[in-house]
This record gives structure tokens, sequence and C-alpha cells, in this order.
């Protein structure tokens, strides 16, 4: 143990307090509000829906805490418990090199942690979301998408994690420019693909058949300038009761997506006004600022590692006796959030401008009254609560909270 390891250990307790502190806070506040509709929606939701949302948001918060203090003391396990340790030490006896070596312990601890995480995405899926009537994924559907993630994550992460590793090893002191370079081109290629090529994989796109609908849209979309490969309606209610929009891609490969759950439950104009919202966020180009945002963070943070990669302290601080490019990568990525975590405010923030931004662009391109209903049953549907805690909120949503929200549109109508 070293200074490091202090700030280390300082910085996982300070973070996971805090997050167990907001988090203790959110349920009280919800708990408090339980009885009462708030006035602006009191003749929308039904006080039993309002229950519904107040107890689902609980009960997730609360399973959310547990999940905290068990990533956390795996953390320890993994670092200052020798877990990584052990694992290099297993793969560096097998002499196969510094590049396969490097990248067997990266998958390796990879699938551990998937599968560490496991019992908890079971929980959730056929324990929480089946208990309050959102679960429609099926042991097969569960087990099949695993085998997919897992597969995908051989296939596209490999190449990736070999050709980081190569760089590092190869390039010098500008290593993590060089990284970066090749991270963010891989990041446009992966958005490019996603909608035509990984998709699919796990749902089914279906061109949208309505035509009163269809038109409405086109109407909407020739009235913003925006072109895409086309409109689909994806078949999100075979998971889940959840439903959703959103557009996928760039260029040409753009796509409109509607879960199939939203679509039934939202009249035609108040689809109209949804999609105005995500239209928003193109034509003011949130899209293109987030890739900024995040490409310059990953930059900064690429640089800090290419420092960091050099300390022995760094290693050793973290119960790591060899330096190595894969464990500089790998402690990076699993200690980075317990320093980053009073970040977060100021990420929420941003999306949230962005939010504001596009429910405006929506009022004025479509009827600001549609767009309320839409999300009064959207949040109806999802159970989402419109009575959170402002500081929790401030941390963890990247929505502003229901009641504000509703209210910055009715302003703008």
């Amino acid at each position: 143990m070293n200074t490091f390891t202090y700030l280390f250990l300082a910085a996982l307790a300070s973070s996971a307090l805090v997050q167990l502190w907001l988090a203790r806070r959110h349920m009280a506040h919800v708990r408090a509000h339980r009885q009462q509709v708030p006035a602006a929606f009191a003749e929308r939701i039904a006080l039993e829906d309002h229950h519904k949302a107040a107890d689902y948001t609980v009960t997730r918060t609360r399973l959310g805490m547990i999940e905290l203090v068990y990533a956390g003391l795996l953390l320890l396990a993994w670092t200052l418990g020798g877990g990584l340790e052990w694992l290099d030490q297993r793969w560096r006896g097998a002499e196969l090199g510094p590049l396969y070596t490097g990248t067997a312990v990266m998958l390796s601890a990879m699938f551990i942690m998937a599968l560490l995480d496991l019992p908890f995405s079971l929980y959730s899926t056929f324990v929480i979301e089946e208990r309050f009537g959102f679960n429609r994924t099926t042991a097969g559907t569960f087990v099949s998408d695993l085998v997919k993630q897992v597969v995908l994550a051989l296939v596209i992460g490999t190449p990736m994690i070999i050709l980081a590793l190569w760089i590092m090893e190869s390039s010098g002191g500008l290593w993590w420019l060089y990284v970066w370079l090749a991270w963010m081109s891989f990041s446009l290629i992966m958005f490019w693909a996603y909608p035509a090529v990984i998709a699919p994989l796990f749902n089914k796109f279906s061109p949208l058949e309505n035509e009163t609908l269809k038109s409405r849209i086109q109407a909407l979309l020739d009235k913003c300038g925006f072109r895409s490969k086309g409109i689909f309606v994806m078949d999100g209610s075979k998971r889940s009761g959840h439903g959703n929009a959103y557009f996928t891609g760039f260029g040409r490969n753009k796509r409109i997506v509607f879960f199939d759950t939203l679509i039934d439950s939202l009249e035609p104009a108040e689809v109209e006004a949804v999609l105005a919202h995500e239209l928003g966020h193109f034509k003011l180009k949130h899209i293109q600022k987030r890739l900024l945002t995040t490409a310059a963070m990953s930059l900064a943070g690429l640089a800090l590692l290419g420092w960091l990669a050099q300390q022995d302290w760094f290693y050793n601080g973290l119960g790591i006796s060899q330096a190595s490019s894969w464990m500089a990568l790998l402690l990076f990525t699993m200690v980075a959030p317990a320093f980053t975590f009073f970040l977060h405010p100021l990420m929420a923030r941003l999306s949230r401008k962005h939010e504001f931004e596009a429910d405006a662009y929506a009022v004025s391109q479509s009827d600001g009254n549609d767009l309320i209903r839409a999300l009064v049953k959207m949040y109806k549907e999802n159970a989402s609560t419109l009575t959170p805690d402002p500081l929790y909120s401030a941390f963890h949503d990247s929505h502003p909270p229901a009641p504000v929200r509703v209210a910055h549109i009715s302003g703008n109508i």
C-alpha cells in the first residue's frame, strides 16, 4: 500500500457513501409524496398508477444500493484483494507473449465480471420487472441474448483490444493519442453500423405500416429537412412493456425507431410530437455535440493514463506487482468511476439542457399539448416517478424531472 492506495480508498468510500445517501434521500422523498399525485398530473394520472410508480422506483433504487455495495467490494477484491494480480500471473505463466497475454487477461477479467453481475440482471428481469408487470422476456430469450452478447464481445472486442495493446507497446510516448484516434474511428464505425448490423440480431425492425401515421411523420420529416433510411417499429414488447422512441446511426444510415409498445399506447398526433422532440436533437446538433464532448473527455482520460502507465506507484497502489499495458487499461477503467462520480451533475445538466431545447423545438414544429399528453402517458406506462428527489435527480437523471419538464413545455406553448 502507498499514498495512492489511500487516495483510491478515500475516493471509493466517499463516492459510495454519497451515492447511498442520495439513494436513501430519493426513496424517502418518493415515499413522502406517494399518497398524492402532483397537481399538474392529478387529472391524467390515477392514484393507483402513482402508487405503482413510487413502489417501482423504491424497489429499483433499493436494488441499486445493493449493487453499489457489491460492486465496491468486488473492486476491492480485484485490486487490493489480489484478484487481478492472480489472473495476470496465471496468464503470464502460459508464456503467450505480451500481446496475447494482455488480450487473454483482459478478456478473462471482462468475462468474470459479467458473470459476477449476472445474478442482478436475472433478479431485475425476472423478479422486479415481473412483479410490476413489465417483463416479457422468456428464459430462452434471456439466454439467447446472453450468448449473442458474448459472441459480439469476442468478435468485436478482441481485435480492438489487440490493436490497442499493439499501439501501446509499439508507438512510444504518444501511444495514448494513437489509441484515442483508433477508438474514435471504431466508435464512429459502430455508430454507423449498429442500426443495420447489430440491432437486428436482438430485435425485429419492421417498416411502419400505419399509412395515416406514416404520412403525418413523413410530412414532419420533410418540414424539418430530415432524411433517413426509414421509419421502423421495433418489437420491444418481446422483452418489456416499457416504451420509447429514438433515432440512430448517421449519414445515410439514419433510422427512426419506435417501440411497438409506444405506437400502441399513443395517438398519431402524440407520436408525431414525440418524433418532433427526437428531430430536435438532430436539428440542434445535440448528437454531434455529445460526440465531441465524449471525444474530448476520452482524449483527456487517455492522456492521463499515458502518464499513469509510467508510474510504478499506480500499479503497486492497486495491488499489481508488474507494470504492463493491459493492467494500465484494466486498472484505469475499473477505478476511474470512483474519481469521476462527482462530475455526474455537470454531465446531467448538459443533457437536460439538450432535452429542454429539443422540447422547445418540438413545440415549434408540432402541438405542445400533444407532447405533454404523450409524455404523461409514457410516465404512466413506464411507471416513472413524478416526484424524484431533486438532488438525487441532479446526479442521476439525464432528463428533467416530470413536473419541471411539463412546466417548461407549457411555458413554450
